[in-house]
């Protein structure tokens, strides 16, 4: 059978490295986003938004996906404000389709969070056991994961599909102008203390410092999701994904300065607010950005610390189990310096980095 899917999110982190995955392997891949933009040659882009029921139905009118793939989230300033709006986009996106039955398999990308809790209360409390498993009951707050979760399960009863649900740990992968791209904000960070001679301070904490830790390239979750979308045995399942290995970040942080020809600062032993020491960066990058004629001279497209110092900032271990896809077939492995030089290769080739 022919596979079409309708990646929810396109433009991000994770829809921009899910498309390039399907269309390699034949897919035809529409992509929704409110403000469609550069993103994925072969892309079908749809113009929608997800809070407009209306709108949403006019604009799926003619698609008829087989597969569905939901990579997206809108940030609000309270988490029973982030449950009402996310989970209400994924039952829109369902009561949008002309046919949703046809829907053969949706996907649905989350977060650590499910473990670690939201932001509100993020790594609060008693630490969670690690390493993180899928069979871990949820926690007892408002989290829109959970929310997002129920609205999938919901839509899948009704209307026959199978789903599976992803959570990978930090996102490491190109997409500009994402919320929460660690990646990219390193390369900034990084690039700023190689231009003006700052010190490259690791901003997290002890524990992100000293601890085992891992994250997930943005195209091993596309391989995980493209797997989910065609295995049976991924069908009616929730699966961690990272990329196989752990690190420390004492060990991976002097090969990121080495990338950039810098000396790793010594650790101050606490953490150190990135928001805080790029708040002012921004004619500074814009100074750089101008002097290597690069492509992008705006700090905030590139950079989101807010995000950075909310994962490495962490007082907790984080390791992530992937046993559960494993057995069941999935077996792809990502060595995470690479996901790292990859990325700022790409970002120097494209001139978005000197």
């Amino acid at each position: 059978m022919s596979n079409t899917a309708l990646i929810v999110g396109a433009t991000g982190i994770v829809g921009q490295n899910l498309a390039a995955r399907l269309l390699a392997e034949g897919w035809v891949v529409y992509g929704l986003a409110r403000r469609p933009r550069e993103g994925v040659d072969g892309v079908l882009p749809i113009a929608a938004d997800l809070l407009d029921v209306e709108a949403l139905r006019v604009a799926l009118s003619g698609l008829r996906p087989s597969h569905v793939y939901f990579c997206s989230w809108m940030r609000q300033a309270t988490e029973a404000e982030n449950c009402r709006v996310n989970s209400a986009m994924v039952r829109n996106l369902f009561a949008a389709l002309p046919e949703p039955a046809q829907v053969r398999h949706a996907a649905l990308t989350t977060g650590l969070k499910h473990y670690l809790g939201p932001f509100e209360s993020y790594a609060s409390g008693a630490p969670p056991q690690t390493p993180f498993r899928e069979e871990m009951p949820r926690l007892p707050v408002a989290n829109f994961y959970y929310e997002q979760e129920d609205a999938l399960f919901e839509a899948a009863a009704r209307h026959g599909f199978s789903w599976s649900v992803h959570r990978p740990h930090t996102i490491i992968g190109h997409a500009v102008g994402n919320l929460m791209n660690m990646g990219s904000t390193l390369a900034v960070y990084a690039s700023i203390c190689r231009e003006t001679g700052r010190p490259f301070v690791f901003p997290g904490s002890p524990q992100q410092w000293d601890g085992l830790s891992d994250v997930t390239d943005a195209r091993q979750l596309a391989r995980q999701l493209h797997w989910a979308g065609t295995s049976p045995a991924a069908r009616n399942q929730d699966f961690n994904i990272v990329n196989g290995d752990l690190i420390r970040w004492k060990w991976l942080w002097p090969q990121l300065a080495a990338w950039f020809g810098i000396e790793a600062a010594p650790y101050p032993g606490s953490p150190t607010s990135l928001e805080a020491v790029l708040a002012n960066d921004g004619p500074v990058w814009a100074e750089i950005a101008g002097r290597h004629g690069l492509r992008e001279t705006d700090l905030g497209r590139l950079a989101s610390p807010w995000h950075t110092d909310a994962d490495l900032g962490r007082p907790v271990e984080c390791v992530t189990d992937m046993s559960k896809s494993r057995r069941a077939g999935f077996l792809s492995y990502q060595y995470t310096p690479d996901s790292f030089f990859d990325l700022f290769a790409r970002l120097r080739a494209e001139r978005l980095i000197p």
